[in-house]
């Protein structure tokens, strides 16, 4: 995107205050922020939870809750303060001028009204009748890239899929051809395939309709590929602001640097790069602070930083605000965090170390959909996981990668005996297990422990964090309870958590101070293998970069294996030594980390390669995008489960005949009808960089 040139921006927010009321208490969620918006332009938000980049974003649509108040500043749309409007006046404004995109189309979308209907209501307004709306409603649907809009119409939200409701939420917020969209995390919890789909929409939107988007995440990579112009807050303060490629190669703020340094690059791995993050915790929001907001976690603190800086005008178009910003820009001054130590040698597979072996296993679930099912005695079934065979080793890490719905989390389940396996064999230590948890061994359950992608619901509220981690202690490894105590506090030290926070209960602590505890939970017995479901996908990034730290920190230590599942590719490839893409149940390939990003690739790895959304601005990848949804794992299309929406699909071959499993020179495999040869010649590397992208070690 280019930056549009306007005599006057469309968006201006002035030394905007807002403050929060909790408790009878008062304190300031955003402080004096300024910031400005063309008309066409696409303006990144970006920073930690508790930031006060949502706080922003609602303040310019007027959305506050009633525990917030404006306590300064303005908020120009045109040239007029919408902050002085009246609700009457913001009436016609809302849809007209400006309009919000929400994160969750689960709670934005009324479920007991059809799509049509919910669209229509709004398009009323404007003085259509019944049957002018309905003909705006469909042609917003056909806008948003949806098929068969009269099927979509007709159906309420829980019948249509995430990514297609918040197109239907795009949909809603562009009917009344707004200049100005403001989106907060309208990609967040959809499927890297599905994100793709719907940012490619939003920049069509915005070039075909000369839209200007504030655009609120904490993905650096969204931003990266969507945004002119990038934002960056802390503690309710503006640090930097830049053009987009600008900050992204030059940061001049030792935040922005950390946020950039916690994320993995594609094709960056732990056994050569490790990621260097944010050290800390953000400030509580309550907190009475002077100097610089970033004062206590900053790598370049010195005494000068006791005083507040101002906002650095750096360069034409780019403000920081450190007092250190010129020694950042000369190179005499790094802002990155130090490394805490560097990242290990890379290792090979050694025979005799397999810790687990998965032979042909098979998941089917028996499922009744309708009354004619019942009375016929039809059993229709799910088939969550199709013939899966693997094998993990002492100090390895499997990354197990796929959308929604592919049975990634599934098979974790059942590798644990949470889920029985309908078929197969799953072996430990070369023994085999039995198919439930309720028939093996304690001694069994304490060498398989699991790191659960909600940490809120594995944790048992009114247990303290000594009593959550003692527990397994005694049950599993029989430990006296006084040695489990001793035991529990060595854990919290060994995820880098202080002794004090044996005393503190769940809810006093953040979410990645929860992830560390899980952590430690899960290697109190000394697994010998350790399942971890999407444990980062609800954390910060500066909080993903230390857990994925010490996670293979403590994996490597103790020697377990370790199976991680994902759907980020970038994640995935960076904490695994063997990636294994499934999808519909069943692996499409199975390559070590290195080779995953090089083709030939099976063409469903190629499309999630393609589908991530790169942290360099500078970065070109090809485009491919898968067109609908995965087929019901209860219907699997015969042949190639993939071919139904596979971009190189050959015909009758993919859709009748069930594909070969192909080996590689390095003995992965992928499992596809076109010969590996062709593959690499027709395969062209899915992403490139315009200069080399250094490692973060």
């Amino acid at each position: 995107m280019t930056r549009a040139s306007t005599p006057a921006p469309l968006l201006e927010v002035q030394r905007l205050t807002v403050a929060y009321t909790r408790a009878g208490r008062s304190y300031d969620a955003v402080r004096q922020v300024s910031l400005t918006v063309q008309q066409g332009e696409s303006y990144g938000l970006v920073g930690e939870s508790g930031s006060g980049k949502t706080t922003l974003a609602l303040s310019v649509m007027r959305y506050l809750p009633r525990s917030a108040a404006v306590r300064g500043g303005r908020v120009l749309l045109n040239g007029a303060d919408l902050l002085t409007l009246d609700a009457k006046a913001m009436r016609r404004i809302w849809g007209r001028r400006i309009a919000f995109v929400p994160q969750d189309p689960h709670t934005s979308l009324n479920p007991s009204m059809r799509i049509g209907q919910q669209l229509g209501e709004g398009l009323s307004t404007d003085g259509l009748d019944q049957r002018q709306a309905r003909q705006r409603a469909l042609s917003l649907l056909a806008d948003v890239h949806l098929p068969d809009p009269p099927r979509i119409a007709e159906c309420y939200p829980h019948q249509i899929s995430g990514g297609m409701r918040q197109r239907v939420l795009i949909a809603m917020a562009i009917s009344r051809e707004p200049q100005l969209l403001v989106m907060d995390e309208p990609t967040t919890g959809l499927d890297t395939t599905t994100q793709a789909s719907i940012l490619d929409l939003i920049r069509d939107l915005v070039r075909r309709r000369s839209m200007s988007i504030l655009y609120v995440s904490h993905n650096l990579g969204v931003v990266a590929q969507m945004c002119d112009r990038v934002a960056v807050m802390y503690a309710g303060e503006l640090l930097e602001d830049a053009p987009a490629a600008r900050l992204y190669a030059r940061p001049l703020h030792p935040y922005t640097q950390g946020l950039l340094d916690s994320v993995p690059r594609l094709g960056q791995n732990k056994r050569r790069v490790r990621l260097r993050g944010v050290a800390g915790r953000p400030p509580s929001p309550a907190e009475t602070r002077s100097g610089c907001v970033f004062l206590a976690r900053c790598p370049l603190a010195i005494d000068l930083c006791n005083d507040a800086p101002t906002l650095f005008e750096t360069a034409e178009g780019h403000t920081a605000r450190c007092h250190r910003w010129k020694e950042i820009e000369a190179g005499s001054a790094d802002p990155r965090q130090p490394a805490s130590r560097k990242a290990g040698p890379p290792r090979t597979p050694t025979i005799g170390r397999e810790v687990l072996a998965l032979q042909d296993v098979q998941v089917h679930f028996p499922l009744r959909r309708s009354l004619a099912d019942v009375f016929s005695r039809r059993i229709r079934r799910v088939r969550a996981v199709e013939d899966v065979s693997l094998s993990i080793e002492r100090g390895f890490a499997l990354g197990l990668v796929g959308e929604s719905g592919s049975g990634k989390t599934t098979l974790g389940l059942t590798i644990l005996g949470l889920v029985e396996r309908t078929s197969g064999e799953i072996h430990l230590l070369g023994k085999p297990l039995p198919s439930v948890i309720a028939g093996r061994s304690p001694g069994t359950l304490a060498r398989m422990q699991m790191i659960f992608q909600d940490v809120d619901e594995s944790f048992v509220p009114t247990m303290s964090i000594a009593e959550i981690l003692r527990r397994p202690l005694i049950r599993l490894s029989g430990s006296p309870p006084d040695e489990a105590s001793s035991k529990a506090i060595s854990l919290l030290e060994a995820v880098h958590l202080p002794p004090e926070f044996a005393d503190r209960f769940p809810s006093e602590l953040s979410g990645g101070e929860r992830q560390r505890v899980a952590i430690a939970r899960a290697f109190a017995s000394k697994p010998e293998v350790l399942v971890a479901d999407e444990p980062i996908s609800s954390l910060d990034v500066s909080v993903q970069a230390a857990v994925l730290n010490l996670l293979n920190d403590i994996q490597v230590v103790r020697d377990s294996g370790l199976i991680f599942i994902s759907h980020d590719l970038a994640v995935i490839g960076y904490i695994s030594d063997v990636i294994a893409v499934i999808y519909l149940g069943r692996l499409m390939q199975v390559a070590p980390a290195a080779e995953i990003f090089e083709p030939p690739y099976h063409p469903y790895t190629e499309a999630l390669l393609s589908a991530i959304p790169l942290i360099d601005p500078r970065g070109k990848q090809e485009r491919i995008r898968l067109q609908g949804d995965a087929p019901s794992p209860v219907d699997v299309p015969r042949g190639c489960p993939f071919h139904t929406r596979c971009p190189r699909f050959l015909g009758n071959l993919c859709k009748e005949v069930d594909p070969p499993e192909q080996r590689t020179a390095s003995g992965g495999m992928i499992r596809c009808h076109i010969s590996l040869d062709e593959l690499k010649a027709v395969q062209p590397r899915v992403f490139a960089f315009s200069s080399p992208v250094e490692g973060s070690g």
